[in-house]
């Protein structure tokens, strides 16, 4: 048993680097996914800003508005393909297409953050930064040589990389609290998005608990019964 401790505490740094800790550039984003209008602000930005290159392939628009209570108005500014609103969410851009014009296909986004974390993605939005040697103009100090353009640089504004590490953006629409704010609601939405039942899973999972806990008291004091006469 001593054994056993011990590996597993010997593992416990390899997990910790695992889920992404070893990059100090991933900051906290601080989601809430109780916060319905922050996830509806979440999926009007990212249906805005980043479908026409990645889909949201296990997602379709009538579970989001189901789960977020949007009106059919609200579904509908979602859609700006020709696609229902039962389908699966897809892309504008072919794969062949984005191959061409990117070097690679963009990927598929509906796992994203349960790949990455929450945190990674926020990080990542918020990291973009001039670098006139890359392709797109611009480079990323979460996702090094990243390969796609700064699709919210209009938002953010021109983003420079200051000699202390920090990056500085200047001339966009938002002001830089209102952008921090406006890229948590894409990670939000992107969180909701990877697993749409974890609340409702979390919620069952206390009551499963409870009923293992009760369960297990009534099979102790049954055995204890069963085993009274041999003891």
């Amino acid at each position: 048993m001593k054994k056993v401790f011990a590996v597993l505490i010997a593992c416990l740094p390899a997990l910790a680097y695992a889920a992404g800790g070893s990059n100090e550039h991933v900051v906290s984003a601080n989601i809430d996914l109780t916060d319905k209008d922050s996830l509806k602000r979440g999926a009007q930005a990212f249906m805005d800003n980043c479908s026409g290159c990645h889909s949201l392939q296990y997602q379709r628009y009538q579970r989001i508005a189901d789960d977020l209570g949007m009106t059919e108005q609200e579904v509908t500014a979602l859609i700006h393909t020709d696609a229902k609103v039962g389908e699966q969410i897809t892309s504008a851009m072919s794969r062949d297409d984005g191959a061409k014009w990117f070097g690679a296909a963009p990927p598929d986004l509906t796992l994203e953050a349960r790949l990455k974390s929450p945190d990674w993605i926020y990080s990542y939005l918020k990291s973009f930064y001039v670098d006139e040697s890359r392709p797109f103009g611009v480079n990323n100090l979460v996702f090094p040589s990243v390969g796609m353009p700064h699709v919210l640089e209009g938002l953010q504004g021109t983003p420079v990389l200051q000699e202390d590490g920090t990056i500085v953006a200047t001339g966009g629409a938002l002001t830089a609290e209102e952008y921090d704010e406006y890229v948590r609601d894409i990670t939000n939405f992107l969180t909701y998005t990877g697993e749409p039942v974890k609340l409702e899973r979390e919620r069952l999972g206390k009551w499963v608990l409870g009923f293992l806990f009760i369960f297990f008291i009534i099979a102790y004091l049954l055995k204890k019964e069963y085993w009274r006469d041999v003891h």
